[in-house]
C-alpha cells in the first residue's frame, strides 16, 4: 500500500491521510509493544471521555507497525496563537482547561513518570554524576496521587476543529504528579516564548488554585530529564542552567 506524503513526521513515526483517517507508521526499531502500549494509553483517554481521536485498529500494513485512527482537520492551538498573538490569552486559558480535565483522571496501570524521569536522568548529557544523584534523590521526597499526565502537552498537540478540541500524541503519557506534568509544559513553553510560559503557569495556577512555588519545585527534575533527548546546543545550555541553579 502506498501512503503517499507524510503529513506528520516525528522521531518514532510519520502519520498519513488515507482514505478519511490518519495512519500513523512506526519505524522498523520499535518493538511491537511500544505501539500496543501507546494504542492502549490512547483507547483508555478516549474511554475516560477525553477528546481523543478514535483507534479504528493496531495492525501491519506493508510489514510495518501501524495504528490506524480517526483523523482531525483543523488548525493546533499553536498555529493560531502564532498567526495572532493576541488571541494568546483566550486560547491559553482553553489549553489550560483542557488539561486539568485530563488531570483529573486515575492511571493506575500506566508507566509511571518517575521511572521514565529516573531512566531519562541517569542518561541525560551536559550534566555530571552528583547532579543526576541529587536530582533522582529529590525525586524521591516526593508523594502524589497517580493522575494522568500527558507527558507532552503543548499547543501544537491540540486541534482546534468547529470549536471542538482534540488532544494529540499520546505517546508519552504515564501515572504520575500532574505539577510535574504543568512543569514540563511550562519548560517547553520557555524555550520557545517566556512571555507564553508566564502567561501559561498563571493561567493554571488561577484555574486548579496550586502555588507557582509547587510546580516549579519539579523544573530542575524536568529540565534534568529533558538533557537525555536531541536539542541544539542552546536549548541544552537553558536547561544545564536551571539544573546548575538547583544542584
Amino acid at each position: 500500500m502506498n501512503f503517499g506524503v507524510p503529513i506528520k513526521k516525528g522521531n518514532t513515526a510519520k502519520i498519513y491521510l488515507h482514505e478519511g483517517k490518519a495512519i500513523k507508521v512506526f519505524n522498523d526499531n520499535l518493538p511491537d509493544s511500544e505501539v500496543e502500549y501507546e494504542a492502549y494509553k490512547q483507547k483508555y483517554a478516549y474511554s475516560c471521555g477525553l477528546p481523543v481521536p478514535y483507534i479504528y485498529d493496531v495492525t501491519k500494513i506493508n510489514d510495518k507497525q501501524v495504528i490506524i485512527m480517526e483523523y482531525i482537520s483543523g488548525k493546533t492551538i499553536g498555529d493560531i496563537i502564532r498567526d495572532d498573538i493576541a488571541k494568546a490569552e483566550e486560547y491559553m486559558r482553553l489549553s489550560v482547561d483542557v488539561q486539568t480535565k485530563i488531570h483529573k483522571v486515575k492511571a493506575d496501570n500506566f508507566t509511571l513518570m518517575t521511572d521514565k524521569l529516573s531512566r531519562q536522568i541517569r542518561s541525560a548529557k551536559f550534566i555530571n554524576e552528583r547532579q543526576k544523584v541529587a536530582l533522582l534523590e529529590k525525586m524521591d521526597t516526593f508523594k502524589y496521587e497517580n493522575c494522568l499526565c500527558h507527558g507532552d502537552y503543548h499547543i501544537d498537540n491540540l486541534i482546534i476543529n468547529d470549536n471542538d478540541t482534540t488532544i494529540i500524541d499520546w505517546v508519552d503519557a504515564c501515572a504520575g504528579d500532574i505539577k510535574a506534568d504543568v512543569c514540563r509544559s511550562y519548560i517547553l513553553y520557555s524555550q520557545f516564548s517566556m512571555d507564553l510560559a508566564k502567561l501559561y503557569l498563571h493561567l493554571y495556577c488561577e484555574k486548579s488554585g496550586f502555588l507557582k512555588e509547587e510546580i516549579l519545585i519539579w523544573d530542575s527534575i524536568i529540565a534534568g530529564a529533558r538533557l537525555a533527548e536531541n536539542m541544539p546546543d542552546e536549548k541544552a545550555s537553558y536547561l544545564v542552567n536551571i539544573v546548575n541553579l538547583r544542584c
